[in-house]
C-alpha cells in the first residue's frame, strides 16, 4: 500500500512507515495512492465481520501484514449490531468493546498494526482526546512491551466516566488534564510531530485519528452494518455521523468508495459547528471551540477534513452531496427525549446523529445514526435529561471509584517537551 502526504505529495510511504510516523512532513496527512472498488460486494456482505473485514484491508494492504486475519480476530473481538429504532431508521451500536466506544474498532486494530511493524524498536504513542479516543488507545497498549502512552485531555471537559475510564491505568500510561481545549491539547499534538529531534528520541507516533490505521479499520463496521440491514431496505441508505474530528465519516467515505452502495452521508455536529458553515458558505472559518454535552465533538478545527476534500477531489465529487447539520444542546436533550419516546436509549452523541437525519430523510431512504458510546458513559446526563437511573456496566462500575492518576498543566509547548522527554 502505497500513500502519499496531502500537504507533500512528493512524501511517499508504505502502510508500516505511516502507522509509525502519524503525520507526513509538514503535519500532513497521509492518504491512499490508489483506492481499488472491491469486488462482489454482494458475496462480501455475507461474510462474518472478521472475514469480510479481511477481505476490505487486503483490499487495501496487500501481504503488507501477513498475519492480518489473526490481527482482525484478535481486534474485532466485539459486535456492531444495527437496532431498529422504526421501519426506516436503524442505530448502528460502536459502543460494545471494552472502553465502550466506537473509537475500540481502530485503537485495538492499530496496537495490532504497530507491534507488527515496530520492529522491536520502542515507541512513544502521543494523542488528544476529546473523550473516548483516550480510553481506547490506552487500553489498547496498556502493558504493551515497549510502547508508552501520553494521552492529553482537556481538564474538566469530559466527563467523569470517560476519565476514570482511561486515567486509573498508570503503568506505561500517562494522562495530562490540559487547562484549555480540546483544540489546544491536538495544536500541542501537532507541534510535538514537528520537532524532529523529539520524534527520534522518544519514538514519536499518533493514535489520533490522523494515524491511518484506525481509519481502515473503520471503515469495515460500514459494511457491518448494511450487511446487517434487511435486503428490502438495502436501496437508498443514508449514512449520519456524528463528527468532531471527522475521521468516522471520511472511513464511511471510503468504504463508498471502495464500492459500498451508500446514497448519501449526512454529517452532525454539535455547536461547534465549522464544516457545516463551510459547506454552506465556502468559506472555513473556525470559531472558539463551545463546551457541550456532545464533549467527544467539541472540536472547531477538524483535523481529518483534508482527508474528506481531497477524497472529493481523487473521486470527483461533490461536496455539496453532502448532507449536514448543527444541534445545540437544547436540540440535543430533546432529541433524546423523542428517542426514549421511540423506545431507544441514546446518549448525546448519537441523538445528534438521528436528530439531523431524520430532518433530513426523505420517505424512500433507509438511514443508519452512528450510535459512538454507550449511554453509561454519559451517565450524568442521560439520567438527567431522560429522568431514569442508568445502571453501569462493569467497564464503568470497576473504576468509578479509582484515584485519577493524570498529571495538569497548561497548555505550553515546553512543558509537554520535557514531559515527553521526562525517563521514568
Amino acid at each position: 500500500m502505497q500513500l502519499y502526504n496531502i500537504k507533500d505529495p512528493s512524501e511517499k510511504v508504505n502502510f508500516a512507515q505511516a502507522v509509525r510516523r502519524g503525520l507526513g512532513r509538514g503535519q500532513g496527512l497521509f492518504f491512499p495512492s490508489e483506492i481499488r472498488p472491491l469486488e462482489d460486494i454482494d458475496a462480501l456482505l455475507r461474510d462474518d465481520l472478521v472475514t469480510r473485514s479481511s477481505k476490505i484491508l487486503r483490499n487495501f494492504l496487500g501481504d503488507e501484514l501477513p498475519d492480518l486475519d489473526g490481527v482482525l480476530k484478535r481486534a474485532f473481538t466485539f459486535p456492531a449490531p444495527l437496532a431498529k429504532v422504526t421501519d426506516d431508521v436503524y442505530a448502528l451500536e460502536l459502543f460494545h468493546g471494552p472502553t465502550l466506544a466506537f473509537k475500540d474498532f481502530g485503537g485495538r486494530f492499530m496496537a495490532q498494526a504497530l507491534q507488527a511493524v515496530s520492529g522491536g524498536e520502542h515507541i512513544t504513542i502521543l494523542t488528544a482526546t476529546s473523550g473516548d479516543t483516550g480510553a481506547a488507545v490506552a487500553h489498547a497498549f496498556y502493558g504493551v512491551e515497549g510502547i508508552d502512552v501520553v494521552i492529553l485531555y482537556p481538564k474538566g471537559k469530559i466527563s467523569n466516566l470517560q476519565e476514570k475510564l482511561f486515567c486509573t491505568l498508570g503503568g506505561n500510561i500517562r494522562t495530562v488534564a490540559v487547562n484549555g481545549t480540546f483544540d489546544d491539547c491536538q495544536a500541542l499534538v501537532k507541534r510535538a510531530f514537528d520537532d524532529e529531534e523529539l520524534k527520534k528520541a522518544v519514538g514519536l507516533n499518533s493514535a489520533n485519528s490522523i494515524n491511518i490505521s484506525r481509519l481502515l479499520a473503520q471503515i469495515c463496521y460500514y459494511f457491518e452494518a448494511y450487511a446487517q440491514l434487511p435486503e428490502d431496505r438495502r436501496s437508498k441508505v443514508v449514512f449520519s455521523v456524528p463528527s468532531g474530528n471527522f475521521g468516522d465519516v471520511t472511513a464511511g467515505l471510503l468504504a463508498k468508495a471502495c464500492g459500498l452502495p451508500v446514497s448519501r452521508f449526512v454529517i452532525a455536529t454539535n455547536a461547534n459547528d465549522t464544516v457545516p458553515r463551510y459547506l454552506a458558505s465556502g468559506r472555513w472559518e473556525p470559531r472558539d471551540t463551545i463546551p457541550t454535552l456532545s464533549n467527544a465533538m467539541d472540536v472547531s478545527r477538524p483535523n481529518n477534513w483534508p482527508r474528506v476534500e481531497e477524497l472529493f477531489r481523487v473521486m470527483n465529487w461533490n461536496l455539496s452531496d453532502l448532507t449536514s447539520g448543527a444541534v445545540d444542546d437544547a436540540g440535543t436533550e430533546e432529541a433524546m427525549r423523542k428517542l426514549k419516546k421511540l423506545g431507544y436509549i441514546s446518549e448525546p452523541h448519537g441523538s445528534i446523529a438521528w436528530s439531523v437525519l431524520s430532518d433530513t430523510l426523505a420517505p424512500d431512504e433507509t438511514g443508519i445514526f452512528l450510535c459512538t458510546a454507550a449511554p453509561a458513559k454519559f451517565k450524568e446526563s442521560v439520567d438527567r435529561i431522560l429522568d431514569m437511573d442508568l445502571p453501569l456496566p462493569p467497564a464503568l462500575a470497576d473504576r468509578a471509584d479509582m484515584k485519577v492518576l493524570s498529571d495538569n498543566f497548561d497548555p505550553s509547548w515546553e512543558l509537554l517537551r520535557k514531559y515527553l522527554l521526562r525517563q521514568d
